[in-house]
Formats: structure tokens, C-alpha cells, sequence
């Protein structure tokens, strides 16, 4: 009886082993696939392939890899380029629905921004596209001497809608920000280091009257279009975006 009650243990002790071993494969394998594996790299932080001028062919000058960063270096700029203005696509592949994730950071005063939904053939990128405000809310006024809107904020949907500034966990500039934009046609979403600060429904009556009472009033094609590049945009500033990845819905 001895004998048996230990063959006995012994089996449980090897089941209960391989019983595990098998959840822990399981649960690996789901997590890779819900993760990583939908994820698209737009920069990994060891190559420019795919990235290009808006309405060009090359990546302008000044847009260079730095320490793994996709970076706006104003040494390379040239004297003619200092109204900004070297806005760059991701030009492989155009998206409609879409969770964007990215890291960046800007110096003091630092201003630029990202778009979606963004169309070739225009004069700026702003007037065709919806943009993510990228901005050194701390000391951007005092630089510049000018007061900002609330629409003019880090994580503004710019001009359209304002972030909720008690969800806002703004950084010194120089450091590194944590950025993602959620589209879907039932709603939009704006996250900043962590936080959900924005939602929006896109297309709706509430977004066709602030388009038509504000700044958009006279750009007919802002917003209008479902899918597009995804842009960056130069304001004349320093700049570093790294891990910018997308991930299609």
C-alpha cells in the first residue's frame, strides 16, 4: 500500500508539472499575439525606410538617426529652412483605423505635431489633416511671449478639441513623453504619458460645427478624408521620436 500511495504521488507530481508547463506556453504564446505580433514598426530606431518628405521623394535635410531616435537636428538646417516647414510621411502605406503609439520629446519653447489621415498635394499638412499637438506647454509663452489656447496644447486635437489638463502629466522639456492616438469612426482617443486626456467622436455633428465655426472654416478638406499617411511635422525646433509603431483596427 506504501508502494502504491508513492507511484501514485509521483504521477500527480509529473501531471501537475506538464499541466503547468502547458498554461505557461499558452499564455505566452496569446500575450505575443495580442502584442507584438499586431504592431507595426514605423521606426525601430535603426532605419529611415519608408520615411520621406511630404509631397517629396527624400527624407529633408536635418531628419537623421540619433542615439536610436528619429531626430530634427537644426545643426544640418540650412539658413532658407528656418520657417520650419520639412514635414515628413510615412509613405509605404496608408492607414484607416488605427491605435498610433510613439515616444518623443521637444526642447524649451519646442513646438511640432503629429497627423493621420494625411493627403499629398496640399500646402500644409494642418490643413488637410487632424494633428496631434506636440508642445512645450511650460515655458512655450514665455519664450515666445504670446498666450496659448487650450486648443493649442500638448494633446490637443488642434483647433478642434481640448485635452483635459487635470489628466495631463506634463514634463519638463528635454524629457521623454509617451504619446497614442486611438482611431476609430465611433471615436477617437488621445492618451499622454499614460493617461487618457481626449475622446472624440469624429464625423459628427458636433465636429462639422466646430470645423465650420473655427479655424477650419475655410479649409474644405480638413478631416474629411477616412484613411492616410501618417506625418510629422517640422516647426522649426529640435525634435526625437523613437518606438513609433502602429497597429491597425
Amino acid at each position: 500500500m506504501r508502494q502504491l500511495a508513492s507511484i501514485f504521488l509521483t504521477v500527480l507530481i509529473i501531471s501537475s508539472c506538464n499541466t503547468g508547463k502547458k498554461i505557461e506556453r499558452t499564455e505566452t504564446k496569446t500575450e505575443m499575439n495580442n502584442t507584438e505580433a499586431e504592431w507595426i514598426y514605423l521606426f525601430d530606431g535603426t532605419s529611415t525606410e519608408g520615411w520621406r518628405a511630404y509631397n517629396g521623394s527624400e527624407l529633408p535635410r536635418g531628419w537623421v538617426i540619433k542615439d536610436g531616435a528619429l531626430t530634427f537636428d537644426t545643426e544640418y538646417r540650412l539658413e532658407a529652412d528656418r520657417k520650419g516647414g520639412k514635414d515628413i510621411i510615412y509613405g509605404l502605406e496608408e492607414f484607416e483605423n488605427f491605435e498610433l503609439y510613439l515616444e518623443w520629446k521637444i526642447p524649451e519653447g519646442g513646438n511640432s505635431g503629429i497627423f493621420y489621415h494625411l493627403k499629398e498635394g496640399y500646402e500644409t499638412l494642418s490643413e488637410v489633416a487632424p494633428e496631434y499637438q506636440l508642445l512645450d506647454d511650460l515655458k512655450w509663452e514665455e519664450l515666445n511671449h504670446a498666450k496659448l489656447e487650450d486648443w493649442q496644447k500638448t494633446a490637443a486635437d488642434y483647433a478642434m478639441y481640448t485635452p483635459d489638463e487635470s489628466k495631463k502629466q506634463v514634463k519638463p522639456a528635454g524629457e521623454w513623453n509617451t504619446s497614442r492616438i486611438r482611431f476609430t469612426p465611433e471615436r477617437v482617443e488621445h492618451w499622454f504619458n499614460g493617461q487618457k486626456v481626449l475622446e472624440f467622436v469624429p464625423w459628427s455633428d458636433d465636429w462639422y460645427d466646430r470645423k465650420g465655426k473655427g479655424k477650419w472654416k475655410d479649409a474644405p478638406d480638413y478631416g474629411k478624408f477616412k484613411s492616410g499617411y501618417i506625418g510629422l511635422q517640422d516647426h522649426d525646433s529640435p525634435l526625437w521620436f523613437k518606438n513609433i509603431k502602429i497597429k491597425k483596427l
